[in-house]
């Protein structure tokens, strides 16, 4: 199968670009800087583009079969119109090209919701605080995106992570529909669920949560390392 990714110079289009080569897939990894991109293959196109440009976009799926999209951008309290853009040029792209099945990142703070076990901080102070003041304009643009894909007639999931953290391997990580009862993702178990996607159709036109459960960092931990991130 040729897998096109999108942001496949980030953390998690790097994992999934490498796990789409490993089992065997042709990739195309679509970024907008394509110099200097840390993965070689004979499988492997590494494609210029910026999804606001849309003749771009169109070039890098042509020859596609499935389209991943890993992109993500960071916070910040400026309009980002990345995600809501970024997929509605993707999929005009898809239509060009006759192709309908695509795989997204967002995230389960579009829809903030109390997180059992998560204890008074996360669930009172911290989630509140970020999808109402740095996180705001990210999570807009990212429910602009969701409700662009539910109104389109692709054969769409939405993979919804919470917090990202680095891990050496796949775990068991968990799917449920619409709803995350775990805070962390590890970045290695949401490229595998992406992966997963583009051979099934257990979650079409569904909004999924990922979660990790094995090796998560605690609440704490994650506010030390992003704390102390770049120090």
């Amino acid at each position: 199968m040729r897998i096109v990714v999108f942001g496949a110079n980030g953390g998690t289009g790097r994992l999934l670009t490498q796990q789409a080569l490993d089992a065997g897939h042709d990739v195309v990894a679509v970024t907008r800087s394509p110099q200097g991109f840390p993965i070689e293959h004979d499988r492997l196109t590494v494609a210029g583009a910026d999804v606001h440009d849309p003749v771009a976009v169109a070039h890098a799926v042509a020859g596609g079969q499935v389209v991943l999209s890993t992109l993500g951008v960071p916070f910040t309290r400026k309009p980002i119109s990345v995600y809501s853009v970024g997929v509605a040029n993707i999929a005009a792209a898809m239509a060009r090209h006759s192709v309908r099945r695509l795989v997204v990142v967002s995230s389960s703070a579009t829809e903030p919701h109390h997180h059992e076990g998560a204890g008074f901080l996360m669930n009172r102070v911290l989630q509140p605080l970020v999808t109402a003041t740095i996180g705001k304009t990210t999570y807009a643009d990212m429910r602009a995106m969701e409700a662009y894909l539910r109104e389109s007639d692709l054969d769409w999931t939405v993979m919804r992570p919470s917090g990202l953290f680095d891990a050496a391997e796949v775990s068991a990580y968990e799917l449920r529909e619409d709803r995350a009862d775990g805070i962390f993702t590890s970045r290695p178990d949401l490229a595998a669920s992406l992966l997963a996607q583009a051979t099934s159709t257990q979650w079409l036109r569904k909004c999924v949560a990922v979660t990790t459960s094995d090796g998560a960092p605690t609440v704490f931990q994650m506010i030390r390392r992003e704390a102390f991130a770049g120090g």
